[in-house]
C-alpha cells in the first residue's frame, strides 16, 4: 500500500509542477521569423508580441499612403510605454493586403524602400511583420534613431511596397 501512495504522490507533484510552469502567461510570446528582403538576402528577426504597459505616449505619428494598388491605409504611431519600451502602434483603421505572403514592417530614412545589404542596410530597420488588419503593436528593440522618419510596408514575395507613412 505504501508503494501506491508514493506513486500517487509522485504523479501529483509532477502534475502540479507541470501545471505551474506551463500555465503562466506572464512571459511575452517571442516569435522568430525569417523575411526575404531580396532574392539573395534574408533576415531573421525576433518579434516580441507584448503590449505596452501603462500609458502609451506618442512621440511621432503618421498616416499610411497606399502603394502598388493595395488597400493600405490607417494611422501609425511611434511611442513609449511607462516602462520605457518603444512600440509602433497601427491604429484600429489599419488595413493592408494580406493574401500575397509576408508583409514586412521597416523603419526607414525615406518613403522609398532602398535595400543596401552590402553595408548592413543602414537606412532600413526591419521591426516585424503584419499579422492582421486592425490595431497592432510591434515592440521595438530600444528607441529608434531619429534618422528613421518613415514606416514602410514591404511585400517580399512580390518585391513591391504596400505603403508608407511619414512619422512627424
Amino acid at each position: 500500500m505504501k508503494r501506491n501512495v508514493f506513486s500517487l504522490a509522485s504523479i501529483l507533484s509532477v502534475f502540479v509542477i507541470a501545471m505551474a510552469s506551463s500555465c503562466s502567461d506572464d512571459d511575452p510570446e517571442v516569435i522568430t521569423e525569417t523575411v526575404t528582403i531580396t532574392e539573395t538576402d534574408t533576415v531573421t528577426v525576433e518579434v516580441d508580441s507584448s503590449l505596452p504597459v501603462g500609458d502609451f505616449t506618442v512621440a511621432r505619428q503618421g498616416s499610411l499612403v497606399a502603394e502598388s494598388g493595395t488597400p493600405t491605409m490607417g494611422g501609425v504611431e511611434l511611442g513609449e510605454d511607462t516602462e520605457g519600451s518603444y512600440f509602433l502602434r497601427f491604429a484600429d483603421d489599419f488595413t493592408t493586403e494580406l493574401g500575397t505572403g509576408t508583409v514586412a514592417i521597416f523603419l526607414s530614412t525615406s518613403a522609398v524602400y532602398t535595400p543596401d545589404p552590402a553595408n548592413g542596410n543602414p537606412d532600413l530597420r526591419l521591426v516585424g511583420n503584419v499579422e492582421d488588419n486592425g490595431e497592432m503593436f510591434v515592440k521595438l528593440d530600444g528607441e529608434p534613431e531619429a534618422k528613421f522618419t518613415h514606416v514602410i510596408l514591404w511585400c517580399a514575395s512580390a518585391s513591391i511596397p504596400f505603403g508608407n507613412a511619414e512619422l512627424q
